[in-house]
């Protein structure tokens, strides 16, 4: 089956629109790279659906498309409210009660137990992706909060609540996301992702959740809180991937930081070798026209020279009325910036850490890298068991294709969200010239390399250890 393929990845997320089968291998066909499942909306047996598609697609067709599991995390909505919903007036008082109710023009339920100890006088409450605003007046610490109404309009039920100067004291992982992650591991699924993190510790937490259930999926840091900012690089260190989640960080914080935020993430991660994904909004209009906005465009060409390891869809791809022409848009873009203005072979501060245990790894990567640009080489081909040496290799966006061989099958799919990386399933381990003919000739075989082709291979060796990456080669394709 003919791909697209761009370098930058791309995140589709699942719904009604995008999960017959037919439907999601034209996405694929036009770039998906990695499907979304949304652990806030639609059920259990859903999901377990279009799970069963993806793997159908995947042994079919050859293909490596990855699954990342969105858990919900302690989002904050209100309960319902009267048919029609209700026309909050500025200027006027409402109740918000931790008592379930149906909502009317005085009081209104909210999700959160402990929301009348958590908050004080004065703060701040977004309602709506923050198109409602309110202030608090008064809280009796035990059910209810008064509110004077800022910026009023109709509020519908269940919408989300942001309470930007609020230490909010919900765990990170709540009851229905453990439930969920428990489906999600049984699933086989290749990334978690965790919603609201607020430090290190939540990633830590979830990833000893994990390793319990013996399970190798790797976790994603949604940073959508003033929270996650402050405490970004230990987020980073601990976790193995980021996304910037612009959605609720754009109502949590000042809309005008987002931009250099996102920026900044993007470059941390790359420092850490850690992938990125940018999310929300990014081609909104079409959700309902088959055209995006040139703004659209801009943002996301602007999110691939950032830095992006993936570029993500969410009610373009999950409910709207063009999923396969989103993707094919979205790919254009993408190709376009890649074919002529990407940053190739970027620099990193380099790890002089001699004492990290990866400091010789990391070395070789980067000569690797150094190496394919200074031979012109066409390719990076490597051998790796964890994963490690194609998170390192991509992070210095080598201009050279890369390509990855691992018999860890897991891998395979998980490593479709790494900018740049196509993977192949290979275990055949009897000795290193015999592995590098090998891989080189799987290459050629795809029409990937051809005759006369420069590549660099790297290995360990020896190979049947599968140890740490220690070698290096620069090989004609012959």
């Amino acid at each position: 089956m003919k791909l697209n393929y761009n370098r930058t990845k791309i995140v589709a997320t699942m719904g009604p629109a995008s999960a017959k089968k037919d439907v999601l291998l034209a996405m694929i066909k036009a770039g998906v790279n990695i499907c979304r499942l949304n652990f806030s909306h639609g059920r259990a047996n859903d999901h377990k659906e279009v799970i069963d598609t993806i793997r159908e697609i995947n042994e079919q067709y050859k293909t490596n498309v990855g699954i990342l599991a969105d858990l919900q995390g302690p989002k904050i909505r209100i309960g319902l409210v009267k048919d029609g919903g209700i026309h909050l007036v500025n200027g006027t008082r409402i109740n918000i009660t931790t008592h379930e109710c149906i909502g009317d023009d005085n009081q209104i339920y909210i999700t959160y137990e402990t929301f009348p100890q958590d908050v004080q006088r004065n703060e701040i409450i977004l309602l709506d992706d923050g198109k409602i605003q309110m202030k608090v007046i008064e809280t009796n610490r035990l059910d209810t909060v008064v509110c004077e109404i800022m910026h009023g309009g109709i509020l519908t039920s269940r919408k989300g609540v942001n309470l930007p100067n609020t230490k909010v004291s919900i765990p990170s992982l709540t009851e229905e996301d453990l439930e969920n992650l428990k489906l999600a591991l049984e699933w086989d699924v290749d990334w978690i992702g965790l919603s609201f993190v607020r430090t290190g510790q939540d990633i830590i937490d979830l990833k000893r959740i994990i390793a319990a259930s013996g399970k190798a999926a790797k976790v994603i840091a949604k940073v959508e809180k003033p929270e996650a900012i402050d405490n970004i690089d230990e987020i980073i260190a601990a976790t193995d991937g980021v996304m910037v989640a612009r959605g609720d960080l754009g109502v949590e914080m000042p809309l005008e930081e987002v931009p250099l935020l996102q920026k900044m993430i993007a470059r941390k991660c790359r420092e850490a070798s850690k992938p990125v994904i940018v999310a929300t909004q990014m081609l909104e209009s079409m959700i309902t026209t088959p055209r995006p906005t040139r703004a659209e465009v801009n943002d996301v060409a602007n999110s691939v020279l950032d830095g992006a390891d993936a570029v993500m869809l969410s009610g373009e791809t999950s409910v709207g009325e063009f999923p396969v022409i989103v993707i094919e848009t979205m790919s254009k873009i993408i190709r376009n910036v890649e074919d002529l203005g990407y940053p190739f072979n970027t620099n990193k501060e380099s790890n002089t850490d001699v004492s990290s245990p990866n400091y010789l790894s990391d070395a070789v990567c980067g000569s690797a890298v150094y190496l394919a640009e200074h031979t012109n080489a066409v390719g990076i081909v490597s051998m790796t068991l964890s994963g490690y040496t194609a998170f390192e290799i991509s992070s210095y966006r080598p201009k050279a294709s890369t390509y990855i061989f691992t018999s860890n099958k897991h891998l395979l799919n998980a490593l479709s969200l790494v900018w740049g990386v196509r993977t192949f399933y290979y275990d055949q381990l009897d000795s290193t010239d015999q592995t590098i003919a090998d891989v080189n000739n799987i290459l050629k075989a795809e029409s990937l390399v051809l005759a006369g082709d420069v590549v660099i291979n790297t290995a360990a060796v020896p190979i049947s250890k599968q140890g740490k990456t220690n070698m290096l080669k620069v090989t004609v394709i012959e």
